[in-house]
This record gives C-alpha cells, sequence and structure tokens, in this order.
C-alpha cells in the first residue's frame, strides 16, 4: 500500500460505496478547512446584503452549497483516502474537482457578491473593493483569462500531468497531494469563470476581449476541449502499460489489477464531461436567448423614440431601387 504521512491514510478494507461514503480522518484537513471558510465567507457576503436591504438571488447561494457539498464530497469522505490507493477512485476526485464543483461554484457568482458587500469609500485611497476591481482590469489577468490561456492549463491538467513524473511527485506526499486536488479546482474554476461569464472578469473588462464574451464563441470554447477530454480517456482506457507508477501496487488482498484499476479511470475521464457539459450548453442558451431579448427591446424603444427612423430610411432606399429598375 502507499503511505503517505501514516495510517490515517491507507485504507485497511477493499473499496464499498459504504467506505467512499464514510467521514475520512486526516492528518490536516487542508481542504475541507478551506471549503468551510469559503462557504463561511460567502453566508456573511449574504447576510451583509441582506442587514443592506439588498436581495441576493437564493438560486445563487444554493449553487455555491453544492459546489462546496461536491468538493467535500470527494476530499472529506473516503474517496479521498482511497483515491490514495486507487487510479480510478482518484479520477473521480480530478473530475468532480475539474468539471463539476467549478461548474457549481461559478454559478454563485463569488465576484459580483464580492463586490456589492464589500463597501464602496469614496476618496483617493485604496480599499479592498478597489483593489479587486484594479485585479480584473489588470494585463496580468486579462492574459491568464485569455481563453487560449485557460484553454491550454485546463488540458495541461490532464496532459501534462499524468504523462511526465508531476504526478509521481506530488503524489509523494500529503501537502503535494493536496496542491494537486487545489490545482484542479483552481484551473477548472478559472476555465469556467471565462466560459460562463455569469461573474465580471477580466474578459468583460477589457475592449480587446468583449467580443469573447459572446454566448457562441463561449459556447465553442466549451465545446473545443471536449474531444480533447475524449482522448484522454480513451488513451488510459487502451494502454497496455501503466501510465503512473503510484497505482502500480494495490492490496493484493483487494484482488484488484493495476492495469484494470486504470481502464477504469480512463472510462470515468471519459464519461465524466457530459453532464457538466450540458449544465453549461444549459447556461449559455439562457445567456444567449437573454441578450437577444435585451437587443430586441432597446432596438423597440429606439424605433419608438426616433418613429422608426432606421427602419422608414431603408425602406425608402429600397423603394429608390426600384423605381431606378423600372426606368
Amino acid at each position: 500500500m502507499n503511505d503517505m504521512t501514516g495510517p490515517m491514510w491507507m485504507p485497511q478494507l477493499p473499496p464499498t460505496l459504504a467506505r467512499l461514503l464514510a467521514w475520512h480522518p486526516q492528518p490536516i484537513p487542508v481542504i475541507p478547512l478551506l471549503m468551510a471558510a469559503l462557504l463561511a465567507l460567502y453566508l456573511l457576503g449574504v447576510w451583509r446584503l441582506h442587514r443592506r436591504g439588498i436581495a441576493w438571488p437564493v438560486q445563487r447561494t444554493v449553487w455555491w452549497i453544492a459546489g462546496i457539498a461536491s468538493v467535500l464530497l470527494v476530499t472529506a469522505t473516503g474517496i479521498d483516502g482511497y483515491g490514495m490507493e486507487l487510479f480510478s477512485v482518484h479520477m473521480m476526485q480530478h473530475m468532480t474537482l475539474s468539471m463539476l464543483s467549478p461548474v457549481f461554484l461559478v454559478l454563485g457568482a463569488p465576484v459580483t457578491l464580492l463586490l456589492r458587500a464589500l463597501p464602496a469609500k469614496h476618496g483617493g485611497g485604496l480599499n479592498l473593493r478597489k483593489l479587486i476591481l484594479r485585479v480584473l482590469h489588470s494585463r496580468i489577468a486579462g492574459f491568464f483569462t485569455h481563453p487560449v490561456v485557460t484553454v491550454a492549463l485546463f488540458l495541461m491538467s490532464l496532459y501534462g500531468l499524468y504523462f511526465t513524473p508531476a504526478f509521481d511527485y506530488l503524489m509523494g506526499s500529503m501537502w503535494g497531494h493536496n496542491v494537486m486536488l487545489l490545482h484542479f479546482l483552481a484551473i477548472g474554476a478559472l476555465y469556467f469563470w471565462g466560459v460562463m461569464g455569469v461573474d465580471p472578469s477580466p474578459r468583460q473588462a477589457s475592449r480587446g476581449m468583449r467580443r469573447l464574451s459572446a454566448p457562441v464563441l463561449r459556447i465553442f470554447e466549451l465545446v473545443i476541449t471536449v474531444p480533447f477530454h475524449a482522448f484522454f480517456g480513451v488513451i488510459v482506457m487502451m494502454s497496455v502499460d501503466l501510465l503512473v507508477r503510484f497505482y502500480a501496487h494495490p492490496d493484493p488482498s483487494w484482488g484488484i489489477s493495476a492495469l484494470a484499476d486504470q481502464a477504469l479511470g480512463g472510462g470515468i475521464a471519459w464519461g465524466f464531461t457530459e453532464l457538466p457539459t450540458l449544465i453549461v450548453l444549459g447556461v449559455l442558451f439562457f445567456q444567449w436567448q437573454g441578450h437577444e431579448r435585451r437587443h430586441e427591446r432597446t432596438a423597440n424603444r429606439k424605433a419608438d423614440a426616433d418613429g422608426d427612423a432606421e427602419r422608414n430610411a431603408y425602406n425608402a432606399y429600397l423603394s429608390s431601387l426600384a423605381r431606378r429598375d423600372v426606368r
């Protein structure tokens, strides 16, 4: 068995559904404590808005809680412990943290909540709200949220990790393992933050990148990663050799083949993309419909204000062309 930091990391019995979902004691529960802090801060922000008489959509709070719960599901239960022993369970962690949890957390609109909850002090001084806005408008933030960069980072979490010695190195310690899991969550959040466009982002702040925020282009940005994800899953499933050495020797008493377990992990990676993709496509579709409705309302208000001058001018132009053809 793989020994990281002591017996707490070493499940002694083969995995079952009950053992996978049971509470998993850890020497230092880094990620569960971080999630508890993020949940508390979010609810504090909602409470501050409520005290000021500002309504905050209930569904956004529900999405945030769902995101926190999904992270805890794979980091505070037996999934985390067995994820140190079986590649397939680890891949379940990876897919949840990089593709499902970020979608839920982004739908919670934490940046919007933060900007609304923080006081907007007037004057020349720099407060936390102004600092956040300055970061959102910075060139560095614009670079890391550019679609080319986010897509590359998202895909490198697969190909750059499992096909290099980086995975075995990080899995050699508790801290490396936690860094890896936080990396999955952070890269996924960065990617879906740009794709979903729920929160203010550097793309919306930069004039040169606003056109990249169009729903159609964001749908393309989402879809372009799907074949790379599927191809990764197929490679793992079809591999006749172990990709990483960390899972080369599962407990013999469990009767699990390392290569068969790796193939199962590849199947999880291949099939996991459907649900998050459908959720994001649904969000983008409704955003697209909302954009079209707003555009139509704006056009109608303009027509009411100027007596539909634009349409009348176009009709007059068509009439002039018809008269010219008659002559």
